[in-house]
């Protein structure tokens, strides 16, 4: 018994004699012990008050970023403004400068014509009518702004090859501010048919042909400018782009220039009622419609002093049209000129213009 409990304190002894030797080791070892714990950092939650300060920082900061957007605004939309006035200024002055030539000009050729008695006005058409009286004749003159190209038209007698009418009636018939007798023409079988080369509309009323003797065709094209000449082939008149035109003899000017008057001309009739067309260098159109008693030679004007008229005018292009008893001039409704047949005569063409 004795043996067993020594052997049972010998093996207590070497199994905590580790243990022991351990705890010596550290309450004699040199310097304290330290029992290190690593801890969270602590943030403490900002409070109301913070929080609402911080907010009012924001906003104070917003409001000033607002203020200065609205000011840079404001600015700009002044310099803009400003901007916008002055180059309304230079776009209006550049107009009025551009167009400070077509009125120094106008004012010049209308000079020459005197005094307008009458006058017709619209966005698409200017109308103004003058007296010409150089003494050994009596007659009128209408100046003719086309501003819509679309204002003068032609109109074909009753609306058929053949069929006749007043320049009165082409006119009330078609709603028309004015009119003028046009292309020349022949009678046949109680009919009467344009004279020649005829285009209406941009077609070709009896087909094309070849000028002729002293013939020649005058019309305009789809831009408002009066085109005329003779023509050996269709191609050279197609390449004007003819929207309407008629025939007659003979070319007056051309390109500022007097023409040849044919000899024929000159004496048969050496006077009579004549209506003649023609066109300044910026494309306005002046027509003369001079009065006659008769058709026997002894009244009214010369083709060559209509030829001296125009060319003193200024015009650069001018046609003598059909005179005699068909010349006539409608304006506002009522014949301006005095026919020499006592009434007005019954034609094929006529020239029309638009209110």
């Amino acid at each position: 018994m004795i043996i067993e409990k020594k052997q049972i304190n010998r093996f207590f002894l070497l199994a905590t004699a580790p243990f022991l030797g351990l705890l010596l080791f550290l309450l004699f070892s040199s310097g304290p012990i330290h029992l290190e714990m690593e801890t969270a950092s602590y943030v403490p939650e900002p409070t109301l008050k913070q929080q609402t300060e911080t907010l009012k920082q924001h906003l104070d900061k917003a409001d000033q970023s607002v203020k200065v957007t609205i000011n840079s605004i404001r600015k700009t939309a002044a310099l803009y403004k400003q901007t916008t006035t002055a180059m309304n200024s230079i776009v209006s002055t550049a107009q009025t400068q551009a167009l400070r030539p077509e009125y120094i000009y106008n004012r010049r050729i209308t000079a020459k014509l005197g005094s307008a008695f009458e006058r017709v006005d619209s966005d698409r058409i200017r109308i103004e009518l003058y007296r010409v009286n150089p003494g050994t004749y009596q007659g009128y003159a209408m100046k003719v702004k086309l501003k819509d190209p679309s204002a003068m038209q032609m109109s074909l007698g009753r609306d058929h090859i053949g069929g006749a009418e007043t320049t009165m009636q082409a006119v009330s018939r078609h709603g028309a501010v004015a009119g003028i007798n046009a292309g020349g023409f022949a009678d046949n079988g109680g009919k009467r048919y344009p004279l020649s080369t005829t285009v209406m509309n941009g077609k070709y009323l009896t087909g094309f042909q070849s000028s002729f003797k002293d013939l020649f065709f005058v019309g305009m094209d789809g831009s408002g400018k009066l085109i005329g000449g003779k023509f050996s082939n269709q191609s050279e008149l197609d390449n004007m782009k003819p929207r309407f035109g008629a025939t007659f003899v003979p070319v007056l000017l051309k390109n500022g220039q007097p023409m040849p008057i044919p000899e024929k001309w000159k004496v048969s009739p050496k006077r009579a009622p004549r209506t003649v067309i023609g066109n300044y260098k910026d494309d306005q159109l002046l027509i003369i419609v001079v009065d006659g008693y008769n058709e026997n030679g002894s009244s009214g004007a010369t083709l060559q002093e209509l030829q001296s008229k125009m060319y003193g005018l200024g015009v650069m292009d001018a046609y003598n049209l059909d005179g005699g008893g068909s010349s006539s001039l409608i304006v506002n409704g009522r014949v301006v000129n005095n026919p020499s047949d006592g009434n007005l005569r019954p034609v094929p063409t006529h020239f029309l213009f638009y209110k």
